[in-house]
């Protein structure tokens, strides 16, 4: 490379991340699939030279696990006020959090890039003398170098312009018709000097917004860390793991973003994230055939649970006998325990009204429709947890319906439970139907599969009627196929033994009157 007067080389880097081949591979990979990425640079490189490279420089810092910065003076001086923003942006208290996110994943290190594109804008506007300084500084270094290389030439060339040498025609080698001394000025001191003032307006200028472009880096960061941190958030709400969000290709996981940061039921990511937690927790204390806790003594066989004096008699040979002929006919002394024990093994159905009354919000703001389609998602958890088929059922009036079926044999799929929970019926309440296919599937389930003890959840803010010989024919289903339904009261009080349909219907009837808790349904995800 050609140097400079002061030995700095000719082509440096324009990068203020250093970064390797693997790492820019990923860059280009990430910027052809995101339109909004290109979207941004074509605006800001329209106005700004080097948009391009800073917006490079910030997708790596977000993504690379230990992001380094290159030493200004290594930089093409032209992109330093691209080192100033990067810098910013790396030293900012915000930073980490974000990194925390972003690293080793280009769809959030994109959405940093994206969520700090207004940002970005402001700090190159804003930087704008500082970059016109820089690159006037970098021409008359140029200027200088390209003087110093002609004086050179020329002090070669003698003092009658020629290198004193002949032609191979015999002629000295100077134009004929030339003046003597005719060679253009060349003044390499001044060249020097002007370039040394062009750099020392560009530090200047440099150093004068850099306390701006700082401060909007911090604020930059911040801002991105939070979009990046709610959109993580929402999907682990939905129930989208890491590993799912890896594999998707990256125009999908940029849709389904943007579906659920604006799908009917996205300001409620929060209450629904809240449910699956809850859930998660009562799973976690439901033990099949557990022991539970002691409330007592009792007679029985189960020799983990003998009390210690008859075990001691184990010890008299003369009461061996004795003890095993109490054994033999169930009469030793146990502890006697109350556990929480699963009984159910068919489907679990969650039966949802989504009636007009249904959108009502309650005190605190949450929709009775949100709290019961979170609490409807939680039970499609439960059911694949426990391999057991899920189906959701919204309904309204007798004629509105509609039914999302989930086999335990197949991946639920987020964009079929978007379907589920976003979907909205309105109009009236009608019981019957919505139970009466309930029924129908589990009936078809115990024809299929030969289960039986499934579980019906019914969420309702309403009351109406049913027949007589509907309830007969309930009645019937239910002995026959042993299922239960709970019943879940959502938005108004009911006092037990009011005599309401709904009590009169089910098994097991709460009452929700604070939208804002999920506690009251945890029984239902300890005994379902």
């Amino acid at each position: 490379m050609v140097g400079t007067p002061g030995g700095r080389p000719d082509d440096l880097p324009s990068a203020a991340v250093i970064a390797d081949r693997f790492d820019r591979i990923t860059w280009r990979d990430t910027y052809e699939q995101s339109a909004g990425l290109r979207e941004l640079a074509g605006e800001l490189g329209a106005r700004h030279d080097g948009a391009a490279d800073l917006l490079t420089d910030v997708f790596l810092a977000a993504y690379q696990v230990r992001p380094k910065l290159r030493a200004g003076a290594e930089m093409d001086p032209a992109r330093l006020v691209n080192h100033e923003i990067v810098a910013g942006l790396l030293e900012s208290p915000g930073f980490a959090g974000l990194h925390r996110e972003t690293a080793g994943d280009p769809y959030a290190a994109a959405m940093a890039v994206l969520a700090q594109g207004a940002a970005l804008r402001g700090m190159l506007e804003g930087s704008r003398e500082a970059r016109e300084r820089a690159e006037r500084a970098e021409r008359a270094r140029q200027d200088a170098e390209d003087a110093a290389e002609a004086s050179a030439a020329d002090e070669a060339a003698g003092p009658d312009g020629s290198d004193g040498s002949k032609a191979s025609d015999g002629s000295d080698g100077s134009d004929e018709g030339a003046e003597p001394g005719a060679a253009p000025e060349r003044d390499p001191g001044a060249a020097h000097r002007a370039a040394e003032a062009a750099r020392d307006a560009a530090a200047q200028a440099l150093a004068a917004a850099s306390p701006g472009v700082r401060a909007a880096a911090r604020a930059a960061s911040a801002r991105a860390a939070e979009a990046v941190r709610e959109e993580a958030a929402l999907m682990r709400a939905w129930g989208v793991g890491a590993g799912e969000l890896e594999r998707m290709p990256f125009e999908r996981r940029a849709r389904l973003a943007e579906r659920l940061r604006t799908g009917r039921l996205a300001q409620w990511a929060e209450l629904i994230g809240r449910f699956r937690q809850m859930a998660a927790g009562e799973r976690a204390r439901k033990v099949e055939q557990a022991a539970g806790e002691l409330i007592g003594v009792t007679l029985g066989d189960d020799l983990s649970r003998v009390i210690p004096s008859e075990l001691a008699n184990l010890g008299l040979p003369g009461l061996r006998a004795v003890f095993a002929a109490r054994y033999a006919a169930g009469e030793l002394m146990l502890y006697d325990s109350q556990g929480e024990q699963t009984t159910g093994r068919g489907a679990i159905i969650a039966c949802v009204d989504t009636s007009h009354s249904m959108y009502v919000a309650g005190p605190g703001g949450v929709t009775r429709e949100a709290w019961s389609k979170a609490c409807a998602l939680a039970l499609l958890d439960q059911a694949r947890r426990a391999g057991r088929d899920f189906v959701g059922i919204l309904f309204s009036s007798a004629d509105r319906l509609r039914v999302f079926r989930f086999p335990a044999g197949e991946p639920a799929g987020i964009d079929r439970t978007l379907d589920f929970a976003e979907s909205f019926l309105g109009g009236g309440t009608s019981y019957q139907a919505p139970l009466t296919r309930a029924g129908g599937l589990l009936e078809e389930e115990f024809n299929d599969a030969a289960r039986t003890r499934g579980d019906i959840v019914l969420i309702t803010d309403d009351e109406c009627g049913v027949t007589e010989e509907w309830t007969r024919g309930w009645n019937e289903a239910k002995q026959r196929l042993g299922f239960r339904l709970f019943g879940v009261a959502v938005g108004a009080p009911r006092a037990a033994g009011s005599g309401s349909v709904l009590e009169a219907l089910c098994d097991n009837l709460r009452s929700i009157e604070d939208l804002t808790e999920v506690q009251g349904a945890a029984d239902l995800f300890r005994v379902i």
